[in-house]
Parts: structure tokens; sequence; C-alpha cells
């Protein structure tokens, strides 16, 4: 599903993060930026073991819920990741909303920053942090949509989904964003 919005689109897409073509692959990190699971286990086994290396050097650290910080991308077909912490579910009462949205707006800015026409994003906070799908799209898509219609930058922006319940989710979100 492709969906234009300003000079830029954003594109659904079903499959694997680490396959994509863009300028930044964005990783569901956690703060200590310590690896793990799901998307984030994906992109450093794809991304090689330099990545979790630079992550030690340069952000010993870790960073704060709501915020990224971007490394090289390894062996992966990009140029950049940029590892943000999205909110743990706690029932929407805890300044989720607002968390998952200063999330992607970092990506965004960082991919300003630094160039990028394309960046491809997972589903932040929706895996082991147990955001609800359907909200965490619609924050999602909102926020990417907004900044699209107001920026030259980007020309880009993939959602790399995993499963078909994800795709869903996001798929009908954004179709409700077009009437």
């Amino acid at each position: 599903m492709i969906v234009q919005f300003g000079s830029a689109r954003i594109e659904l897409v079903l499959g694997d993060i680490t396959t994509q073509r863009v300028d930044a692959i964005v990783n569901a990190a956690n703060a200590m930026l310590a690896g793990g699971g799901g998307v984030d286990g994906a992109i450093h086994n794809a991304a090689g073991p330099e990545i979790m290396a630079e992550l030690n050097r340069r952000y010993p650290d870790g960073c704060p819920t709501g915020s990224a910080v971007e490394t090289t991308a390894g062996n992966l077909n990009a140029k950049y990741i940029f590892h943000v912490v999205g909110p743990i579910w706690r029932g929407g009462g805890n300044q989720e909303r607002e968390l998952l949205q200063s999330a992607y707006q970092t990506c965004l800015s960082l991919g300003e920053k630094l160039q990028c026409r394309s960046l491809a994003f997972p589903s932040i906070s929706t895996g082991v942090y147990g955001y609800p799908v359907d909200l965490a799209a619609d924050v999602a898509l909102k926020t990417v949509a907004t900044r699209l219609e107001s920026t030259n930058q980007l020309e880009v922006v993939k959602f790399v989904l995993f499963d078909q319940g994800t795709f869903g989710g996001y798929a009908r979100v954004l179709e409700t964003m077009l009437v």
C-alpha cells in the first residue's frame, strides 16, 4: 500500500526490515541499547557485531525513551541505523502516546539532519512492549504524514511490518486517513 503525503510517500510493506534498501533502518531498541529479541535482535544479527561495539563506544549510557541515536549500518543495505526507544505500554495513562510520537519525530529529525531520502520503520513498541497495534499505528502514521507534508527532504517512509495482523492494523489506519 502506497499513499502520497506532500512530495513524499508512505509505503506499507509486509516483510523483513533487514532486507530493505533505504538510507536508514529504524531499530526498536531498549533504553540500554543492549540488543535484544524481535526486531532489535534481527537487525543486530543482520548488521553484524560492529554495530553493538559502536553503540557501546558512542552511547555508553543508553538512550532515553522517546528518543533515538544513530550508528552506521554494518552489513545492511542502508547508510544508518536509528536505534529508537519506544514506550512500554502501561495502559495509556503514562504518556505512552507522547513518548511514541517523540520516538517517530526524533527519527524523522535524524533522517533530515543526515540528509536521508528514505527511512524504514518497524512497528515501534508493539512487540514485547505491548503497545496495542491499532493505537501505535495511529500515532506512527499521523506523525509521519504530518512531517512529510512539511518537508522536501524525505521522499519515502516505509513501515516494514513483520506479520499480517500488524500490516492489517496499519492498513486500516492509513485508509481512514484518506477519507
